[in-house]
């Protein structure tokens, strides 16, 4: 599933370090918190590999 927009794939991304171990849970916050506590992170995977080229700023 590709990220629909540049913040949820850039939140996706910070849900994905941290749960990598390369960033720090507490440092997460909103979107990239709830993604971290609700997706594996091969869901986390398939939203931040998603280009960001032809993506709308936010959703919606």
């Amino acid at each position: 599933m590709p990220a629909q927009s540049k913040a949820q794939q850039k939140a996706a991304g910070a849900a994905l370090a941290a749960k990598r171990g390369e960033a720090k849970v507490g440092d997460l916050q909103g979107a990239s918190k709830e993604m971290y506590d609700e997706m594996s992170e091969s869901q986390l995977e398939d939203l931040a590999q998603t280009s960001r080229e032809d993506l709308p700023d936010k959703k919606g």
